[in-house]
């Protein structure tokens, strides 16, 4: 089974098919012993009935009871091997279900972590959510057909052959049933893969609405819609309970025909058997047998129908995987160019948002999408025409971007350990520099407040903390950063009026000298901004200072004095 440690390859996102068979070709002896293996174990189902035939037509019938004993103990240790080989059969197979799980759940993070803070502009939390918990489990256990699956179509053609010394009609009987399954039950395969496939994306966008719930509850609640979003969620998980019952009917159809058919196979070839006993062409012990073989048959013919369930499950879920697999960062160009070599203007023509260096600039609009996208756009995370210094942004290497221009999202993860490591980032500060980057952002209340001060354990996303405290703690990294640019979103939303204004002082004193954006409609921080830009339909419909914006803009003054509805002002 796959190391936690160690590569688990490059797998192939051309499909769900070839994701599939590379997860089976990673661990190829494997596969081919939970092949034979199982192929072993379901065709020695088969011989116990021809021994019992031998056992009444040698020892019974003629009544020789050495025979019948040796007979009867070939049956015995049968029976004693093929329960070891089962066993050896159920540990193979695990492994190799286990290896598929561990190894998608690998790719699938190491994925995560390459694309960065581009994850989530790519994909949705919700989408990410269902194929951590649902589509790595189905496409384990869609590789159940490489070990029964295969032994259920070999101990098909053994059972075929057996019957074939007993009665040619028997056998042609037992050939048929393969091609008459497929022309019952494919139409349903490809039925279920729709269903399925529609199931699973409507599954991720509930799952996000439930990411979106959890993370926003109480700000919902504060602005009464709380009430709207609830309802939004019933009606989503209605829609979804209504794919499930249509995945429902399909899957119901099919593990009925998988009980069924090989029922029906039990009733034809055993009425045959006995026409056939009846009229002398087959003894007693061969009739026998053909019920045994017959009855053997329900469980490959069952294990067929149920891996080609469980296949095409995986392949939906496969799907999925290689798709996000497939999510590319943002690259460098072969001829990228360097950085501006001294501050320089951010200018984003989609706006015109103009950044002036070393100054402190606001965006205020009614919508925070449209102000969230504009940082975006400055922070090289989405497609632009975005200059720095007159050069396009998206013609710099990526690296002296990253290096230089920091988005700092107010919902930026916040990994488990230490408070020290956890704002300090990827560089190491001394005490006194994380002191002054925690006072700048009047987070001393929460370094006095913890048990061993900046060495205390944070929880993951700092579910340890309030919401505040959390804001406050993503705003002591970024200031520590200490980038040329610092891009930050919303960081006083959650703070009370008495914070919001300590810290917006104290950030533009800690800033001063270097270029900063922020977002927000808060008059207290507006107010310290040296330049306003009023948003409307995400364009610049005015700028100035914020006591300008007040006295000459009434959409502006609507806007963060909250006077009207922030829908008036965005018309």
């Amino acid at each position: 089974m796959i190391d936690a440690y160690a590569d688990p390859g490059t797998p192939d996102c051309r499909g769900g098919w070839r994701y599939l068979w590379w997860l089976v070709t990673r661990q190829a002896g494997r596969s081919v012993a939970g092949a034979l293996i199982a192929s072993v174990w379901m065709a020695l189902l088969a011989l116990p009935p021809y021994l019992l035939s031998r056992a009444i037509d040698d020892g019974l019938e003629p009544g020789d009871q050495a025979a019948l004993a040796g007979w009867t103990a070939a049956v015995l240790g049968i029976g004693v091997f093929n329960a070891w080989l089962g066993v050896v059969r159920h540990r193979t197979m695990t492994k190799l279900r286990m290896d598929a799980n561990f190894r998608t759940v690998k790719v699938v993070v190491e994925q995560s972590v390459r694309l960065g803070a581009a994850l989530s502009r790519q994909a949705g939390a919700g989408e990410v959510v269902t194929i951590g918990v649902g589509d790595v489990q189905t496409i384990s256990t869609s590789l159940t057909a490489v070990g029964p699956g295969v032994a259920a179509l070999f101990t098909y053609a053994v059972v075929a052959a057996l019957l074939l010394s007993v009665s040619l009609q028997l056998s042609v009987v037992i050939l048929l049933g393969v091609p008459l399954i497929a022309v019952l039950v494919g139409p349903l395969m490809g039925r279920l893969q729709g269903t399925e496939t529609g199931y699973r994306e409507r599954q991720g966008v509930l799952t996000a609405r439930i990411a979106d719930l959890a993370g926003g509850l109480r700000v919902l609640n504060g602005l009464g819609g709380k009430g709207l979003f609830a309802d939004a969620f019933r009606r989503d998980s209605q829609e979804l309970r209504e794919q499930g019952y249509r995945v429902g009917a399909v899957t119901s159809w099919i593990q009925a025909l998988g009980m069924g058919l090989p029922s029906l196979f039990l009733a034809v070839v055993t009425w045959l058997a006995a026409r056939l006993a009846a009229q002398g062409d087959i003894t007693v012990g061969e009739l026998v047998s053909v019920y045994g073989y017959v009855a053997v048959l329900v469980m490959p013919v069952a294990f067929f129908i149920e891996c080609g369930y469980q296949l095409n499950r995986g392949v939906v879920a496969a799907r999925r995987v290689a798709r996000f697999l497939s999510l590319e960062p943002a690259a460098d160009r072969a001829d990228a160019l360097d950085a501006p070599s001294s501050p320089a203007v951010l200018h984003d023509p989609e706006s015109g948002v103009r950044v002036v260096p070393g100054r402190l600039t606001a965006l205020a609009g009614g919508r925070p999408a449209e102000s969230e996208a504009v940082v975006d756009r400055l922070g090289r995370y989405a497609e632009s025409a975005v200059t720095w210094g007159g050069v396009r942004l998206d013609e710099i290497a990526l690296p002296q971007v990253r290096e230089r221009i920091l988005v700092a999202d107010n919902e930026a993860d916040l990994f488990a350990g230490p408070l020290r490591d956890l704002v300090s980032g990827r560089r190491d500060h001394d005490d006194e520099a994380i002191t002054r980057a925690v006072h700048a952002a009047v987070a001393d209340d929460i370094v006095l407040g913890l048990p061993d001060g900046l060495d205390s354990a944070v929880d993951a996303q700092g579910r340890s903390l309030s919401g505040g405290q959390r804001q406050r703690v993503r705003l002591v990294r970024a200031l520590l950063a200490d980038p040329e640019v610092l891009l930050a979103v919303e960081p006083t939303s959650a703070l009370d009026a008495h914070t919001e204004a300590a810290v917006a002082t104290r950030l533009r004193a800690a800033r001063s000298g270097r270029t900063t954006l922020v977002t927000s409609t808060s008059p207290l921080l507006l107010d310290r901004a040296d330049t306003v830009y009023f948003l409307v339909d995400g364009k610049v419909a005015a700028s100035g200072s914020h006591r300008e914006l007040l006295d000459g803009e009434p959409g502006y003054r609507a806007l963060v004095a909250r006077d009207v509805d922030s829908e008036e002002v965005v018309r």
